[in-house]
């Protein structure tokens, strides 16, 4: 089973990178883009049930994908509505 893992900078903390990204859009012509936020996309291809992994997947997420102090994160587990 394939589980998607979102990394974004929290929305408090600045994102110097997707700042110079919006930049670049709009230099190139692209003036509709008003913030861009650049943040992290994994796919994780697990044995077994996601469901019996979830806390263990949080876990992992919380304590090296992620960093808490700037960063949220979401999982995207199979067949679950967005």
């Amino acid at each position: 089973m394939k589980v998607k893992v979102i990394v974004t900078p929290k929305e408090t903390v600045l994102d110097p990178q997707g700042a110079a990204v919006r930049e670049a859009m709009q230099h190139l012509g692209f003036d509709a883009a008003q913030a861009v936020r650049i943040g992290r996309y994994l796919e994780i291809d697990l044995e077994g049930d996601a469901v019996v992994h979830e806390p263990k997947l949080r876990e992992l997420c919380r304590d090296l994908l992620s960093n808490p102090v700037i960063e949220d994160y979401r999982i995207e587990m199979p067949n679950e509505k967005k």
